[in-house]
């Protein structure tokens, strides 16, 4: 019972945690991104913990990395 626990729940949940690392380590200045508060934005300075995204033309916003949701890719806005 208990190793169909760790394989069903905790593997996946590791999982989830390293590809969320991978990508708060990975993201660039000029990214677009979501954060987990449904908010869009491009990153416009990055700090060891922090990022500042311009959410709008002349206004910014920082916040943790780990409120990065994901990367936008191929966007059209």
């Amino acid at each position: 019972m208990g190793i169909l626990f760790y394989v069903l729940v905790i593997l996946p949940q590791r999982r989830r945690m390293k590809a969320a690392q991978a990508l708060r380590d990975s993201v660039s200045v000029g990214d677009e991104i979501r954060t987990v508060g449904g908010i869009y934005g491009k990153i416009v300075e990055l700090g060891d913990d922090d990022l500042t995204v311009e959410v709008a033309p002349g206004s910014t916003i920082r916040m943790t990395r780990r409120a990065i949701g994901e990367r936008l890719e191929g966007t059209d806005e």
